[in-house]
């Protein structure tokens, strides 16, 4: 079960596509890609269980639209410095996924915070470019992908967040609660919704940004 069917989630709005590709047409709308690295195929590590086992197959499909439309994107890797850290520059698992793999001449920001912002040169490439508005996707929905998405939308970007390319991971509440991964995706793009982005799946990103 993925974000848009939980039976949890906040009624999403389907905006008219027509409606969006006006508004968006002289934005040269910016996919941000953040941390598909291959630290995160160790689900156990991470929580014990994963949602949308799909969202690498949509992560490729939006990479190869972008490409195909020569739209703008980066590619966001986060450097842990922890050396314990899967997700440590010495540590295999900090590479990216095959499904993500940069090509020549495309963007690397290369972060060691959540916020992809932050000790980056992000905001001064995207406002280089006169690009207002972002979508983002990646790993993981209750971490990066959520801490660059208030960012963004903080810094003054139309923001987007494509919800069936996103992961999360289950936690446990501070009273030792579970909460599965499905409901952590679900609650993390309800905190996002409306206050800081848009949230929209991979078909109707393709559909936004189709020239």
């Amino acid at each position: 079960m993925d974000y848009l069917t939980h039976p949890l989630n906040y009624h999403i709005c389907f905006i008219k596509t027509n409606m969006m590709s006006l508004h968006l047409e002289q934005t040269q709308p910016a996919l941000i890609l953040i941390d598909v690295q291959t630290a995160f195929n160790n689900v156990a590590y991470w929580g014990g269980n994963r949602n949308n086992p799909g969202a690498e197959q949509n992560i490729a499909g939006l990479l190869k639209h972008w490409r195909e439309n020569e739209l703008p994107l980066f590619h966001v890797k986060h450097n842990s410095i922890m050396p314990g850290s899967l997700l440590a520059i010495t540590n295999p698992g900090n590479s990216f996924m095959e499904a993500a793999m940069p090509l020549d001449g495309e963007s690397i920001i290369t972060k060691n915070v959540n916020s992809a912002f932050i000790g980056t040169n992000l905001q001064q490439l995207l406002d280089e470019q006169h690009i207002k508005t972002v979508m983002i996707a990646g790993f993981t929905t209750e971490h990066c992908v959520s801490t660059t998405t208030r960012m963004a939308a903080n810094l003054g970007y139309n923001t987007y967040v494509i919800a069936d390319a996103t992961v999360s991971f289950a936690k446990v509440g501070v009273n030792g609660e579970n909460f599965s991964a499905e409901m952590v995706h679900a609650v993390s793009l309800a905190t996002l919704k409306d206050e800081f982005a848009t949230i929209i799946t991979t078909e109707q990103a393709k559909k936004i940004v189709t020239i």
